[in-house]
């Protein structure tokens, strides 16, 4: 793992337009971004890959303008944020009306059929909007948690807090 201090250099240097040092801050985490992008999908019903999804992270990425990431923290809060977005996309394209997004899944089994993975990512997206105006901080934590599959230890030292504050 590439040093705090190494990564925030190369953060530094990105945001003065080095679009060179982005590409080396991408390619020394991506095997963490690989694996928590790999957790978060782990056992859905998910038409996007892990590869997919860092992937399109990073092509958003490109796309910010005046995008300030300044520490390994910055860069997998907006990681979250992002992964958040793709995933909350995909959803709803697949709940588009077009294809039947209004429509229930009809399963012909016994037992009732879970809600869909798309409806709970969209429920928890709205949530995330309301716990964001309430207190952004813990929409974050929320955020590494759910969307990169952080654990709290993680996410604390990406805050620089405490476990128990981030629990």
């Amino acid at each position: 793992m590439e040093s705090e201090a190494h990564i925030t250099r190369l953060l530094k240097q990105a945001e003065s337009g080095d679009a060179e040092s982005m590409a080396t801050v991408f390619q020394a985490l991506y095997p963490e971004l690989r694996r928590l992008a790999a957790s978060r999908l782990r056992g859905g019903n998910h038409t996007i890959t892990p590869t997919v999804l860092v992937h399109e992270f990073y092509l958003r990425l490109g796309e910010g303008e005046g995008l300030s990431l300044q520490s390994r923290r910055h860069f997998f809060a907006a990681a979250a944020k992002a992964m958040r977005w793709i995933i909350v996309d995909q959803a709803r394209r697949r709940n588009a009306d077009k294809r039947g997004g209004g429509m229930a899944a009809v399963t012909l089994t016994e037992r009732l059929a879970a809600m869909p993975e798309d409806a709970e990512v969209l429920a928890l997206h709205d949530c995330l909007d309301v716990l964001d105006r309430l207190d952004p901080r813990r929409r974050e934590v929320v955020e590494m948690r759910y969307f990169v599959g952080l654990e709290f230890s993680e996410v604390a030292e990406l805050l620089g807090c405490s476990e128990r504050t981030a629990k």
